[in-house]
């Protein structure tokens, strides 16, 4: 046993020491694979003892699966990240797949990030806010890695995509405020090159507009905290000051009503409204009660999962752009139709 203590312990070690096979061993540790029970015994005993782990990297030598899909997040600063990070985790497990995490750190070109993803042996990718170049989308379609945007899609429709309807959120929140009364509205927007800020201002300025109504004050936030409350600050000590704030994320939300109550010494609900994007956690918090439009998080999380099955087992399935409905939620930062 000396021996063995000096380098790892490999299946050959619990084969020699249950009496058994190698294969035997690695029946016993692939799931699924046909074992008898007294076999399987004697080796999970053999193993205890040694402290014995299957190596996952040698077996992906073997089976060419590797069982890790790469998550590329833009930051965990937003919990909305750290929720659906938590579904992916979860549907991935009930595959047998490990989730292998990567930042972009606020970078808005992924390319040096999937140039490091793609030298780890990856079965697939899933990138969360982020943009694919159509370089990188070429490169998976030729290699046959599987791809999947969540949270945003591309021009191409090279690479599957799961997105809320944020075109349909942005006008339903406008419409809200608008019914309530509020003619000066304003929106603080997420990064330019964001396609779910983009989709969410859109349908926020289309219906001000079908009202007949002056296009929203409109300020950058950046999808960033602090950035968001400059924003909130500018747009607030304009004039006329807006009556209803619209942020594309909760995170800038929760910014500008920082800025609303504690700067301009305003009673959201009553004195302005203000309404967020995706319905983090946070939102629901009795001291902020943002009102705020609810991403179906675990929808998405799990067509995520699935889209990335169907590519495993078919490298030529057709890619599809799937669009989900949300719902307003409404707590208490913003007015209501009936009750300004």
């Amino acid at each position: 046993m000396s021996d063995i203590s000096r380098r790892p312990v490999t299946a050959h070690d619990v084969a020699r020491l249950a009496g058994v096979s190698q294969s035997a061993v690695s029946r016993t540790f692939t799931p699924g694979a046909s074992v008898s029970a007294k076999t399987r015994e004697k080796v999970e005993t053999a193993a205890a003892s040694l402290g014995y782990r299957p190596n996952l990297v040698a077996r992906s030598l073997i089976t060419r699966r590797s069982n890790l899909v790469a998550v590329v997040l833009p930051s965990m600063v937003n919990p909305f990240y750290a929720v659906l990070l938590e579904h992916l985790a979860t549907g991935f497990e009930l595959l047998g797949m490990r989730v292998l995490l990567f930042s972009t750190a606020g970078n808005e070109d992924s390319d040096p990030i999937l140039d490091e993803v793609m030298r780890y042996r990856v079965d697939a990718i899933v990138l969360v806010s982020t943009s694919l170049s159509s370089r990188f989308a070429e490169e998976c379609r030729q290699t046959g890695l599987a791809v999947v945007q969540v949270n945003r899609r591309s021009d191409s429709n090279v690479v599957s995509s799961i997105t809320s309807d944020n075109n349909n959120g942005g006008r339903q929140i406008a419409e809200f405020m608008l019914d309530a009364g509020l003619t000066h509205l304003a929106f603080i927007a997420g990064r330019d090159s964001s396609s779910t800020s983009r989709d969410r201002e859109q349908g926020f300025n289309t219906a001000v507009a079908k009202r007949g109504l002056n296009a929203p004050s409109r300020a950058c936030g950046c999808y960033d905290f602090a950035m968001a409350q400059e924003a909130a600050r500018e747009l607030l000590a304009g004039n006329p000051r807006p009556e209803g704030i619209f942020c594309a994320n909760d995170l800038m939300a929760i910014a500008a009503l920082e800025v609303a109550v504690k700067e301009f010494e305003l009673h959201p609900g009553r004195d302005i409204s203000i309404i967020g994007y995706d319905d983090i956690p946070q939102a629901n918090w009795p001291l902020i009660g943002l009102t705020t439009w609810s991403q179906p998080l675990f929808d998405m999380a799990r067509h995520a999962v699935e889209l990335i099955r169907l590519q495993l087992q078919d490298a030529a399935s057709e890619s599809v752009q799937l669009v989900l409905r949300g719902r307003l939620i409404v707590r208490g930062t913003s007015m209501t139709p009936g009750g300004k």
